[in-house]
Order: C-alpha cells, then structure tokens, then sequence
C-alpha cells in the first residue's frame, strides 16, 4: 500500500491543488480542511511540489508555533529534494531564524539561497546580488560576485 501512495503522490497532489486554486476552497472551510489533508498525504508519500507548498502554507498561514515549525520541516524536506522554491524560503527561514528549532544560520541562508539561484530562481538570485553588493550574511563586499549574480537575472 506504502509503495502504491508513493507512485501515486504526484497525482494526490495536483487533485488538492485543483481544489485549492478552485473558487469551493475559498468559500468552504470544510473543502480547505480536506484540501490540506490531501497535501499533507501527498507531501507524507514523497511528492515534491506538495512538501514545498504545504510547508509554505504551514510556515506562513499556519495557526501557532507547531503548525509553523512543522512548516519549516516540510519546507527543508522539499529544499533537500531539489526544489527552488523551497530553497530560497529556506534561505529566508535561516536568514532571519525562527524559535528556537531554526537558529539564524548565515552559512545555511548563503548555501540555501545558492541552491536556489543555480536553478534560476529569481529572487535568489537578487538576494545573492544584495548579499555580495553591500557584505551581509557574514559575507565581504565582492564585486565579481555581484556582477556575476546581477547579470544572471536576465
């Protein structure tokens, strides 16, 4: 059973988003609650998209520390598994830290936000060119790696 819900994760996944994006979630709380199971499912058995959304909605619409926390988890599973967008938000989670489960880490943020502007992601590669323009993160001003991440963002 284990292995089936693993092969099917992916689909379990895009039914939960259809009702997320569809105007029934927004109108019923009992089709949200179900909506989250489903990522919260899909997410359990693997699928990628649903560990970087779920956690996203935890971690930043989540009710209390715990929802949050359990966000963050997510969120870093989906960043371990290749996702940008999970990268990056774990760059700002270590960033800025969070309770006392995510210590501001200057280190993990650069190696996140990296992660994430290798795979085009926009924003990271604008964080990475703020990094290098004005020494944050425990970072020297760097001139080359300014220019190098400001002309990665066309």
């Amino acid at each position: 059973m284990r292995l089936v819900l693993k092969l099917i994760a992916p689909a379990i996944f895009y039914l939960g988003y259809f009702l997320f994006r569809s105007p029934f979630a927004r109108r019923s709380k009992a089709v949200h609650n179900f909506t989250m199971k489903v990522f919260r499912v899909a997410a359990d058995n693997g699928s990628t998209r649903a560990l970087s959304l779920y956690g996203h909605l935890l971690f930043y619409k989540g009710d209390g520390q715990q929802n949050r926390i359990q966000g963050g988890i997510y969120l870093e599973r989906a960043a371990a598994a290749g996702d940008s967008k999970a990268q990056y938000q774990m760059g700002r989670v270590y960033e800025s830290g969070f309770e006392n489960y995510f210590m501001p880490s200057p280190t993990k943020a650069l190696a996140f936000y990296r992660l994430a502007a290798e795979q085009g992601h926009g924003l990271a590669i604008s964080r990475l060119a703020t990094i290098y323009q004005h020494g944050e993160l425990s970072q020297p001003v760097d001139t080359a790696q300014y220019l190098y991440w400001q002309g990665q963002k066309a």
